[in-house]
């Protein structure tokens, strides 16, 4: 991750005392000549790196800001809290691991103080298949992630059935918002409006249990250690869902990757298929659970595609090429 160096924390900041005092002693030490060093993540303008530079220990800061401060401060506690309880339930030690958070203060720009995690991105290796030909690498990868998301799930699973209105209101909102930035037409959207119905309609998609979704499994939030260790990041979305809601998103971002490098909307299709079946491997039935997930699946992949098509860094022509393969996902089966 590319990072711009900002110089150093003044003393006089309230975040230096705030470090000092309740942050470093959780590592074992106290500074009172603390020299904090300071960068920013280009691409995550809200997140800053901390370095000491006597110590040379290092902590992210994350800052959730908002017009609402309220809100801001919501989000930020909630993240604070969803990372302890899932360290508290075991994802804490290899082979799968959550961030530790050191502290939440919501009087310092509602910051969320957490370690610093040395590992290479899902998204590195992602591309590193796609452009170098780094396969096996990618599904050694695919099948430890596999093996996270499904302890996850597994571990937390509920007593009551998926609501199914949560992810067919979500649908609606990414259509409007298409709509609004003329990226969907008149007769494209009446079809997907259609879609979101016959999703809606679909037994399946009501019938499984509830379980804690990491909620924003994307490749930028999953890290990996020379080991072979999964460690997740960014839980402030956290929730509980659908199990395939993690690996839609996830299969849909793969479909991303390979088809905006090679144009062929095909090229992930094993590495889904490997990560899909990986999962269905810590279930008592693999063959049925493989068969669950994959009718439900085309729904959340369909949906991912769409989140991805209305940011506003994918061009026009890339845009409906995603927005016409997630039609074709979504109809897949009609």
């Amino acid at each position: 991750m590319n990072l711009s160096y900002l110089g150093y924390l003044s003393d006089t900041d309230p975040l230096y005392k705030y470090l000092r005092d309740q942050i470093v002693p959780q590592l074992g030490f106290y500074l009172s000549d603390a020299c904090y060093q300071v960068f920013r993540f280009v691409d995550f303008p809200e997140i800053y790196l901390y370095m000491e530079k006597h110590q040379r220990i290092r902590w992210i800061g994350k800052f959730f800001k908002s017009s609402d401060i309220n809100r801001a401060g919501i989000k930020g506690k909630t993240e604070f809290e969803n990372l302890l309880f899932l360290r508290s339930i075991g994802f804490s030690t290899s082979p799968h691991y959550v961030v530790k958070p050191y502290g939440f203060n919501p009087f310092i720009d509602n910051i969320l103080v957490l370690e610093y995690l040395s590992g290479e991105p899902l998204s590195q290796i992602i591309n590193n298949a796609v452009f170098y030909s780094h396969r096996k690498r990618l599904f050694k990868t695919l099948s430890a992630l596999a093996y996270f998301l499904a302890t996850l799930h597994n571990r937390t699973a509920g007593d009551y059935t998926v609501y199914f209105d949560d992810h067919y209101h979500y649908m609606g909102q990414l259509l409007t918002s298409l709509t609004k930035k003329q990226r969907i037409g008149r007769k494209h959207s009446e079809d997907f409006w259609s879609l979101r119905d016959h999703w809606r309609s679909r037994s399946c998609m009501w019938e499984d249990r509830n379980v804690i979704v990491h909620g924003d499994a994307t490749p930028a939030n999953f890290l990996f250690s020379d080991e072979g260790d999964v460690m997740a990041i960014d839980l402030e979305r956290m929730k509980w869902s659908d199990r395939v809601f993690d690996l839609g998103r996830l299969c849909g971002e793969l479909k991303h990757f390979f088809f905006k490098a090679t144009h062929n909307p095909l090229a992930s299709e094993p590495f889904i298929k490997h990560f899909l079946w990986k999962y269905s491997h810590y279930f008592p039935d693999k063959e049925i659970t493989f068969r669950s997930i994959t009718r439900r699946l085309p729904f959340y992949m369909g949906i991912t595609l769409l989140r991805i098509a209305r940011n506003s860094w994918i061009d026009d022509n890339y845009s409906r090429q995603l927005i016409h393969e997630a039609k074709q996902i979504l109809k897949a089966d009609i």
